[in-house]
């Protein structure tokens, strides 16, 4: 659903009454991930995708439906072996597909609110739901802030004593684990007991968490660079270019970066390392081919605990760099991580060509692909993303 969030949001100033449908779950070659959601207004207006087409219209239907009865409910898809043209995901996953609706003046109508405007504005957020469980638990939600803070009940209906106005030791319990998610960026399905604790009957609840997005720091002002900065803004990358020379470094020559910066490279990287600006998801990108840039600079991006670090330039400049990285006492474990020549071998030769093979080496590198062609490989099309979890996350995007 926070995949959408810019456009619901609006919705809801709108005050419009509107059915979300979001992933809870997939197997086999789905095409979406956990979170993707698609919406439907009381005057039939969607956004969104929950599958990439294949079980939009029945979807659809489902949320229309939410409009008209109140109630939330979990949809499973899969493949028809008797009928390819039957509703279901003609690729062969399963998809499980959690369907509430959000309408004026219902008990969870804030909690959304509240969570839509986090994200629009970038803010991190984390929204809980039940996703499989009694119908009591079904249809409220539960907000978490960075700050640990929450709002809302994942009670529907009222608790049995009333004075407690919900579940509030399973709202605690889910707002912990929801935390936990949030810190790390992930979306997916946490299991626990309706009592707050790991026993009791067992609930399946949804966590989305919205979170700032990723940076891509483009070191080295060059037309390369520019090509670079418009497919990382196509990637939802923040994207800042830094280069010490002011006559290349400006607006004019990168109109769609959020940031430029004329410094020293390993000089900002050093700040931004300092202001703890930079996580496991910042991609560094260095393009300036340049021994009194590119040495110290990479001296010390090699030592941080980013997602990517890489380099352009000729074999011939690799060899010289990495020799000028040993000397300077870069070990050959920090020089492993350094993909150098940048990018995958695509063999091209613009640009856009060159920005393009960078992009899909860091998409590679983050979701854990191989780079190598599709066609007549065996490897899954659409790797199944819970097989890096941990504890009690099902799934994560």
């Amino acid at each position: 659903m926070l995949d959408i969030a810019e456009e619901l949001n609006r919705w809801v100033r709108q005050g419009r009454d509107f059915a979300v449908a979001t992933v809870v779950a997939v197997g086999g070659s789905a095409p979406r991930q956990p979170g993707a959601a698609l919406a439907v207004d009381g005057e039939g207006t969607a956004i969104g995708s929950v599958s990439g087409g294949c079980v939009e219209g029945a979807v659809y239907d489902l949320c229309l439906q939410a409009l008209e009865d109140g109630e939330t409910v979990l949809e499973r898809f899969g493949y028809s072996d008797d009928d390819a043209f039957a509703v279901g995901l003609t690729c062969g996953g399963i998809i499980d597909i959690l369907v509430a609706p959000v309408r004026v003046g219902s008990p969870a109508r804030a909690v959304f609110a509240s969570a839509l405007a986090a994200a629009s504005r970038g803010e991190a957020a984390a929204v809980a739901r039940v996703a499989e469980g009694p119908a009591g638990l079904m249809g409220g939600a539960v907000l978490v802030r960075a700050d640990g803070s929450h709002e809302g009940t994942l009670a529907a209906r009222p608790h049995p004593d009333a004075a407690l106005g919900g579940h509030p030791e399973l709202d605690r319990a889910v707002a912990e684990e929801a935390r936990a998610m949030l810190d790390t960026g992930a979306t997916g399905v946490l299991e626990i007991g309706a009592d707050g604790r790991l026993c009791g009957e067992p609930l399946k609840v949804l966590v989305e968490s919205s979170v700032a997005p990723p940076r891509m720091i483009v070191f080295g002002a060059i037309d390369f660079a520019s090509a670079l900065v418009r497919i990382g803004k196509f990637l939802g990358y923040r994207v800042t270019v830094c280069d010490a020379r002011p006559v290349f470094a400006t607006r004019t020559r990168f109109p769609e970066a959020d940031e430029i910066v004329v410094d020293w490279p390993h000089r900002y990287l050093q700040a931004q390392t300092a202001g703890g600006d930079l996580d496991g998801r910042t991609v560094l990108c260095v393009l300036t081919h340049d021994a009194k840039f590119d040495v110290p600079l990479l001296e010390t991006a090699l030592r941080l605990p980013v997602a990517y670090v890489g380099a352009m330039g000729s074999r011939r400049t690799h060899e010289d760099r990495n020799r000028r990285l040993r000397e300077a006492g870069v070990t050959e474990l920090e020089l492993a991580r350094l993909r150098s020549p940048i990018g995958l071998d695509l063999g091209g030769r613009t640009p856009e060509e060159t920005a393009l093979s960078i992009a899909a080496e860091i998409v590679a590198n983050r979701r854990g692909g191989s780079g190598v062609s599709l066609a007549g490989a065996h490897t899954p099309i659409h790797p199944d993303p819970s097989k890096k979890a941990a504890g009690r996350i099902g799934s994560v995007a």
